[in-house]
C-alpha cells in the first residue's frame, strides 16, 4: 500500500511539471550508478542536463521576444492602444511589460477587483438574509439585504443551466408567510431597499445603459435581476401586431406596442424605449412573419416598487386580503439606514458568497458586480484595499463595481499586482474557480476553444465599445503559473477581430 501511494504521488508531481522539469527529471534519470562510485552517473547525466537547462532558459527569456512579434507583426497594433502586464507567480518577477503603468478602461475586468475585495472581506461563506417584516402600524415590509440572487439562476454556475423563473424567491416568501398565519395586510406592502442609499445608477453610465439589462438599476432590494424578458414574435399575418409574452408575468409596466408584422423573412428590426420617470414602455419597428421570436430585456425603473408589486400579487392569489397598496422605501446618502421592526412572517438566506461570486464572474453578470461592492463598503473600501495591496491613486480611477462606467481606468500592473495577492490569499482556490476557463465556460466558453492549451486559461473577459480585456492566470508549461493583463483600447478593428488577437497572446503565455 505504501509503495502504490508513493507511485500515485510521483505521478501527480510528474504531471504538474513544467515540460523543462519533466525532461530535466527525466534524464537525471537515466544515469545508473556503477559499482565503486557516483562518477560515471555525473558524466553521463551531466552534459544533456545543462543543454537542456540553457535550452530552457532560453525559452524563457524567449517569451518577449514571441510576445513583441506578435502585437508588432499585427496591423491591428497600429490603431489601438495595448497594454500588457505578465508575471511569474512562483518567482514575483515580471516576465513582460508593455505599457503596464499606463492607464486603460477594463471594461468588465474590473469585476476582479470588485469579486477580491467581497471575497476577502465578507470571506466565501457569507450569505444575505432577506426578511419579510409585520410592522405594528399593519404595513409588511421586504427588507432587502442586498442579495442579488433573488432571481432564477443556477447556484453555483451550471454552464448549460437555463433561467428558471425569476419570482420564485418572492413566491417561497408568499408560501411562509400564509404558513405563519398570514391572512391580512391591514397597511401597505413595502419593498425596502434603505440598506444602501438609493443611487441606482453609477456615473457615466449612459441613458442607453439604464434601458437594457447591462444597466438594470442598483438597490439593496433586487428580484428577478431587475429585468423584465419580453419574448416578441410575428403576427398571424402580415400588417398585424406582433405577438408580445413578459417574464416574469406581473403587471408592472403600461407596454405601447407599435411593432408590426411584415411579410417575408429577415432580421427584426426592433427599437426599445422607456419613458424617464414613467412605467411604460414603448416598443417600435417590424417583425418578419417568418421570422422566430427575439427577446428584448429592459431594466425595470425602481427595483423595490416592483418587489412590491410582486409581492402583493403572489399573497393575493394565496387568498390574502390586502387592504393597502404596493409602495417602496429608498433614503438619501445623507439619512442614517434605520431597520425595519416588528414580527418576521419568512426568511430568505441566500447561498454562499462564493457561490455568486462565481457566476457574477462565469457570466460577467453587472448587478450581482454593483450589489457586491455595496455590500464590501462601496468605491472607499474598493479604494483601501486597493492601496493594502501597493495600489498608488496613480493606478486606477473607478466609478462602479462593473466595470460598465466609461470613467473607469486601471493599468494592468495594478491587474496583475491583485492577480498575483490573490493567488497567495487563503481563498485561492475558491478564487480561481470563480473565472471562466478557455474553451469551456462562462464568457470563453466559445473562446481559445481550438487550442491544446485553452483550458490552461483561467481569466475574465472585458467588452465595452472602445474596449476589450483579457486577465487572469494561465499555466506555462515553461514557468508554471502566471498572472497576465491584456487591455485594447481605441481599436478601429471589428471587436472578433481584437478579440482573437488577445487569445492568441494568452496562449503563447501556455508554451
Amino acid at each position: 500500500m505504501a509503495g502504490s501511494a508513493t507511485k500515485y504521488s510521483h505521478r501527480l508531481m510528474w504531471g504538474r511539471m513544467p515540460s523543462c522539469a519533466r525532461l530535466l527529471t527525466a534524464l537525471a534519470g537515466t544515469a545508473q550508478t556503477r559499482p565503486g562510485g557516483l562518477t560515471t552517473r555525473r558524466r553521463l547525466a551531466t552534459c544533456p542536463t545543462v543543454l537542456l537547462a540553457l535550452a530552457c532558459a532560453s525559452m524563457a527569456a524567449d517569451l518577449p521576444h514571441r510576445l513583441d512579434y506578435l502585437i508588432d507583426s499585427n496591423p491591428l497594433a497600429q490603431h489601438a492602444n495595448v497594454g500588457i502586464h505578465v508575471v511569474d507567480l512562483k518567482s514575483g518577477k515580471s516576465l513582460y511589460g508593455r505599457n503596464e503603468n499606463r492607464l486603460f478602461l477594463p471594461a468588465s475586468n474590473l469585476k476582479l477587483f470588485t469579486s477580491a475585495l467581497a471575497l476577502q472581506k465578507l470571506g466565501p461563506d457569507y450569505r444575505f438574509t432577506t426578511r419579510l417584516i409585520r410592522e405594528s402600524a399593519g404595513d409588511i415590509v421586504l427588507a432587502g439585504s442586498g442579495d442579488p440572487s433573488l432571481n432564477g439562476r443556477a447556484y453555483p454556475y451550471q454552464r448549460d443551466a437555463s433561467l428558471g423563473p425569476g419570482l420564485a424567491s418572492i413566491e417561497d416568501l408568499a408560501d411562509q408567510a400564509v404558513t405563519a398565519g398570514l391572512r391580512e395586510v391591514k397597511g401597505d406592502v413595502i419593498g425596502d431597499d434603505r440598506l444602501y442609499p438609493w443611487s441606482p445608477y453609477p456615473p457615466s453610465w449612459t441613458q442607453d445603459d439604464a434601458i437594457h439589462e447591462s444597466g438594470a438599476p442598483v438597490s439593496a432590494l433586487s428580484v428577478a435581476d431587475n429585468i423584465v424578458n419580453i419574448a416578441i414574435s410575428p403576427g398571424s399575418a402580415a400588417g398585424d401586431p406582433a405577438k408580445l409574452t413578459l417574464e416574469p408575468r406581473l403587471e408592472y409596466f403600461a407596454i405601447d406596442n407599435r411593432i408590426t408584422t411584415a411579410a417575408g423573412a429577415g432580421f427584426a428590426e426592433i427599437q426599445v424605449s422607456r419613458l424617464p420617470g414613467a412605467r411604460q414602455i414603448l416598443l417600435s419597428g417590424t417583425m418578419r412573419l417568418k421570422a422566430g421570436s427575439v427577446r428584448e430585456q429592459v431594466g425595470v425603473d425602481d427595483p423595490a416598487l416592483y418587489s412590491a408589486y410582486a409581492l402583493q400579487e403572489a399573497l393575493t392569489r394565496r387568498g390574502v386580503l390586502v387592504r393597502g397598496h404596493p409602495a417602496a422605501r429608498h433614503r438619501s446618502p445623507e439619512t442614517k439606514y434605520v431597520a425595519p421592526e416588528g414580527e418576521t412572517l419568512a426568511v430568505r438566506i441566500s447561498p454562499p458568497l462564493s457561490q455568486i461570486l462565481q457566476l457574477l464572474d462565469k457570466v460577467s453578470e453587472n448587478l450581482h458586480a454593483e450589489l457586491m461592492l455595496g455590500a464590501a463598503g462601496g468605491l472607499d473600501g474598493l479604494n483601501s484595499f486597493l492601496s493594502s495591496i501597493g495600489g498608488g491613486p496613480r493606478d486606477s480611477r473607478i466609478d462602479d463595481g462593473s466595470g460598465l462606467s466609461r470613467n473607469d481606468q486601471v493599468t494592468p500592473k495594478l491587474m496583475t499586482r491583485l492577480l498575483a495577492h490573490m493567488y497567495k490569499t487563503n481563498n485561492r482556490d475558491a478564487w480561481i474557480a470563480m473565472l471562466p476557463v478557455g474553451g469551456d465556460d462562462g464568457t470563453l466558453s466559445k473562446r481559445l476553444c481550438c487550442s491544446a492549451g485553452a483550458r490552461r486559461i483561467h481569466a475574465k473577459t472585458g467588452t465595452l465599445a472602445r474596449s476589450i480585456a483579457l486577465s487572469g492566470y494561465a499555466e506555462s508549461k515553461t514557468h508554471g503559473w502566471l498572472a497576465f493583463s491584456i487591455f485594447v483600447n481605441n481599436f478601429a478593428a471589428p471587436a472578433s477581430e481584437i478579440q482573437a488577437w488577445i487569445d492568441k497572446i494568452a496562449l503563447t503565455l501556455t508554451e
